[in-house]
């Protein structure tokens, strides 16, 4: 999931600088491209995902088009959020494997 939102953000991202010169219209591609770069590697997944729910949001309320994009996108970065990055991740080797032991409780 990470692999293809962050590559699906980064691709988007440039396609939107490349399109638009305007410094008032580089914010949203650029944002994308952040979090698709976090996304990738896996560092900060949580507030990566929130970060693309967010961008995503802003996205498919100014523009009329490519509305299933961003809901997709929008989704894939609340599961992240919420399930966090994974084995193969920054955040993994930084912080180690986070895990719940339900047997306990």
């Amino acid at each position: 999931m990470r692999l293809v939102s962050g590559t699906i953000l980064i691709h988007d991202g440039l396609a939107g600088l490349l399109q638009a010169p305007q410094w008032e219209v580089i914010t949203r591609p650029s944002l994308g491209i952040g979090a698709g770069i976090l996304l990738l590697v896996g560092l900060w997944t949580p507030i990566a995902g929130v970060l693309v729910v967010m961008i995503e949001v802003w996205t498919a309320l100014s523009r009329a088009d490519g509305l299933r994009m961003c809901v997709v996108l929008a989704t894939l970065g609340a599961a992240l959020a919420m399930l966090g990055p994974g084995l193969r991740s920054l955040d993994a080797r930084l912080y180690g494997r986070k895990q719940i032991d339900i047997g306990e409780l």
